[in-house]
């Protein structure tokens, strides 16, 4: 650079130089311009090469240069662009899908509905209020799992007597007078659904429609298992079967009941009504096992609501004790 420079020097004073010889005056006015044309010069060295003298010179080898912030931003404004418009894409493909989603479990759960109403409608009185023509056994519940006294553990071997029962022959259908006999009998209907279907249940079994208060009650349990009303209907359904003289049937129904809930409202009343139907099997040891549980567990009905029934229940049978 300072070669540069000094080349412009020279070739400043060359012209000079090269300038003929004047008079005085000429002379002046070309020192005049020599002076400015120098002047010029440094000028411009000042302003092409500051600190010339070496001190503001740098270094050749450096750092990287930082990248133009103006350069850097264009590339980043337009993949945010991109990424904005790709989200926004995502979401309504979300969207959509979740709409699709919400779309196909209303149908399921509509089809279900449908589902459950068909095959309620094989087995459970008609909404007219007649029967299903056919009656059809239904199979004894699974017993709960016990996990009270040994007395409780005894009372888990019922069960095997009662689940091995051959199920009943299935009648070739109602006549049409106990048809209309049933239909007379009016279905109630309140705002508690549920309710509804255990007294239509009871309504029957109380007119001395078993079979068809077997079905409805079986239905009113299985439908709503979790309705203050189901220690009711299990109750009333082991009974709808020993009324009927199947105390094969009964038991199971009885035990259940007791099992799921023993602070039901209906659960002393089904440990007194499994002795009955133990007894009426001829089953004097399990007989005894339920009346000895029922006076344990329950001492102030035993006295008290169901002590008639308790105390005829023992005198049926001779226990140990």
């Amino acid at each position: 650079m300072k070669i540069a420079a000094r080349h412009l020097m020279s070739a400043a004073v060359g012209a000079a130089l090269l300038v003929p010889a004047t008079p005085s005056f000429a002379q002046s006015d070309e020192q005049a311009r020599i002076r400015k044309l120098e002047a010029e010069v440094s000028a411009l060295q000042r302003r092409v090469f500051p600190g010339g003298d070496g001190r503001y010179f740098e270094p050749e080898i450096g750092g990287t240069a930082a990248p133009s912030t103006a350069a850097a931003g264009t590339p980043s404004t337009t993949a945010l662009t991109d990424i904005l418009a790709r989200l926004d894409a995502m979401e309504a493909s979300l969207q959509s899908l979740t709409g699709q989603v919400e779309v196909n479990n209303n149908m399921l759960q509509g089809l279900n509905t449908r589902m459950a109403a068909l095959e309620g409608g094989g087995t459970a009185v008609a909404a007219s209020g007649s029967p299903a023509p056919t009656p059809t056994p239904t199979p004894a519940p699974a017993p709960a799992t016990s996990t009270g006294s040994t007395t409780g553990n005894n009372l888990l071997a019922m069960t095997g007597g009662a689940s091995a029962a051959t199920p009943a022959t299935a009648s070739s259908g109602p006549s049409a007078s106990r048809l209309a006999a049933v239909q007379a009998i009016a279905k109630p209907k309140t705002d508690d659904a549920a309710d509804d279907e255990y007294s239509y249940g009871f309504r029957l079994w109380d007119a001395g429609f078993y079979p068809e208060a077997q079905q409805q009650l079986t239905m009113f349990v299985e439908k709503y298992p979790s309705h203050w009303r189901t220690t009711y209907g299990r109750n009333l359904l082991g009974r709808a079967y020993l009324d009927d003289g199947k105390p094969r049937e009964a038991a199971p129904w009885f035990l259940n009941n007791y099992q799921a809930d023993r602070n039901a409202a209906r659960s002393p009343d089904s440990l007194l009504y499994l002795a009955e139907a133990m007894i009426a099997m001829n089953d004097t040891n399990r007989a005894c096992i339920a009346l000895a549980e029922f006076g344990e567990s329950y001492p102030a009905v035993a006295a008290g609501r169901l002590q008639s029934q308790y105390e005829a229940n023992r005198a049926k049978v001779t226990c140990s004790n």
